[in-house]
């Protein structure tokens, strides 16, 4: 290996896009964590250098325009089919996140009311855990996902992802 690659196997870095065995990953963060606690050396000064990634978060807050649309779901469909899947048509009315969610867990989008509450449920009891990532005031923010037909986001989905194994998931077997 040239001293120039060393050099950059060496370095940390804290880009997502560095794979290299000294990128600050969770793994070597973990292990940096390790070593402080075992060694007894200050952590801090280690990962003192590091930048910080910028991050906006982002609310959908527009539709895409048509062309862009077009090509995105062109490309969507033909992914799905690769894998035998299809594209299943949810109502648009803002409720299409809980919908399709709803669709996915309870087999039947008109359960997208519960699945909702369920979300926002999520969303207040582990505040601190979303809160970073909504570009406006928290409570703000409850409020308008409390709202039937408003858009969900990522941070919904997230919510959502996380609660699954909290929402009554309805089956037909008997437990004896």
């Amino acid at each position: 290996m040239s001293e120039q690659q060393d050099q950059v196997s060496k370095s940390s870095c804290s880009s997502i896009s560095t794979s290299t065995q000294g990128s600050e990953d969770d793994g070597t963060v973990g292990a940096l964590l390790t070593e402080a606690k075992t060694n007894g050396r200050s952590l801090g000064k280690r990962l003192s250098h590091l930048d910080s990634l910028p991050h906006t978060p982002r609310v959908n807050g527009k539709i895409p325009d048509f062309s862009n649309a077009t090509i995105d779901h062109e490309s969507l469909l033909e992914r799905l089919g690769t894998y035998g899947l299809a594209e299943y048509q949810i109502e648009g009315d803002g409720n299409c996140q809980f919908r399709a969610l709803a669709d996915q867990i309870f087999r039947n989008p008109d359960y997208h009311r519960h699945v909702r509450k369920a979300v926002v449920k999520q969303l207040k009891e582990f505040r601190k855990h979303y809160e970073g990532y909504v570009p406006l005031d928290y409570k703000v923010y409850l409020k308008k996902m409390k709202r039937s037909g408003e858009w969900g986001d990522h941070v919904t989905l997230q919510a959502a992802a996380d609660r699954k194994s909290k929402l009554p998931v309805p089956n037909c077997f008997n437990i004896r």
